[in-house]
């Protein structure tokens, strides 16, 4: 019998990788001769590459700029001709300098840095997962990275940031690095919004990026100029793009790719269970074991444990949930294909001490899981997937 462990990260706790591990001691020390697979997802933000190096990726590395100007060096995925880049390694809140957000000024400059450094690597087709960002420059920082110039009035390359693009004169793409037109980006993200306006990347994302409600109103007016000045300079479906679902992630880095790099977006899990493979994997198992730290409302837009449950249904395999805590209903619950859900709120009622010794607690919660759903320590002494659908609490 064949289990697929397929969870995100429980952030703040364990990473995905950690989270499969965890489960599946608990699911060996109550069924030994059950054969596992751990193949760790996430939805296109923070995990994205972890997702790639468990399936089998190479891991590169280079220096580029982080979000506040300081050379970092940030991790890439290669497997073939393909990359996997995670936009938090390069231009994240992760990787601020102590933390300090810096919403006017971060930028997403490394990031194209990272492009850069897969082209030269030999990549032609980029998978760009941009979740985690500190910037809201509009991506202006991105295609300076990949060779564009971004001039004031004088002729004089703006300072980096969101906020100096209020002082945008003119886009110069000449210099963008000429691999890209035979590159591929593909851009793995959930995030709908547009870049402009009460919806837009400003005034939804800037706040947890430090922004004011005095820096929402500058900035979003400035990513307005960004929009004015590259439209006049390139026209094409600039307007339209920065309207569309999507312009608004990460700061803005959605626009940009797409109206100038012609990326196209995808859903950020759809991606994630592709680059890894996972339908085949799923195919023929008995049971699929998903999660994330938080199963809630957000959960159902998309998010990965749906998508794996959505990938399992297909295939004719129960999925069963774990997760820190749960927000949802039974029948949500279960509408969303899982047969179970474990919640490790359920063991540990302290919220600190469920974060602290989430791995002791998911260890116990897959030989819960070995018992209820396949039988472990039955009398007949085989294992065998229960039938039982058991409480969604």
């Amino acid at each position: 019998m064949r289990v697929v462990i397929a969870p995100d990260k429980f952030k703040g706790s364990l990473s995905a990788p950690e989270a499969a591990a965890a489960l599946e001691r608990g699911l060996l020390a109550a069924a030994p001769g059950l054969a596992v697979a751990k193949v760790p997802v996430a939805d296109g933000g923070e995990g994205t590459l972890e997702a790639a190096f468990g399936a089998g990726y190479a891991r590169h590395e280079a220096t580029v700029t982080g979000p506040t100007g300081e050379p970092l060096v940030a991790a890439f995925a290669v497997r073939g001709r393909q990359a996997v880049i995670e936009m938090a390694a390069a231009s994240g809140l992760a990787v601020l300098p102590g933390g300090q957000l810096q919403a006017r000024t971060a930028t997403s400059r490394g990031t194209g840095e990272l492009v850069r450094a897969a082209l030269d690597a030999g990549c032609t087709q980029i998978v760009l997962g941009i979740g985690g960002s500190a910037s809201t420059d509009g991506g202006a920082g991105l295609l300076a990275g990949l060779g564009a110039r971004l001039l004031d009035a004088g002729g004089s390359d703006l300072p980096e940031g969101g906020a100096a693009l209020a002082s945008l004169a003119a886009v110069d793409l000449s210099g963008l690095d000429r691999r890209l037109e035979r590159t591929e980006i593909v851009l793995a993200s959930d995030v709908d919004n547009p870049l402009l306006g009460a919806n837009g990347a400003a005034a939804v994302f800037g706040p947890q990026k430090g922004a004011s409600a005095a820096d929402v109103a500058e900035l979003d007016a400035a990513l307005a100029r960004f929009v004015e000045v590259l439209a006049a300079g390139t026209g094409g479906q600039v307007r339209q793009v920065a309207d569309s679902p999507g312009a608004g992630a990460a700061g803005g880095v959605g626009f940009a790719a797409m109206a100038v790099l012609g990326a196209r977006r995808s859903r950020g899990i759809d991606v994630v269970m592709e680059m890894t493979q996972l339908k085949p994997k799923i195919e023929g198992a008995a049971l699929v074991v998903t999660g994330e730290g938080s199963l809630d409302l957000q959960s159902l837009e998309g998010k990965a444990p749906v998508g794996v449950a959505a990938l399992a249904a297909a295939a004719g395999v129960p999925v069963a949930a774990v997760c820190g805590r749960t927000l949802l209903t039974g029948s949500q619950l279960e509408a969303a294909g899982f047969v179970r859900t474990y919640a490790l709120t359920d063991l540990e009622a302290d919220p600190a001490e469920c974060m602290a010794n989430a791995a002791a607690l998911l260890e116990e919660t897959g030989r819960k899981i070995a018992h209820h759903l396949l039988g472990a320590g039955s009398p007949a002494g085989t294992l065998s997937v229960s039938s039982q659908r058991g409480d969604n609490q």
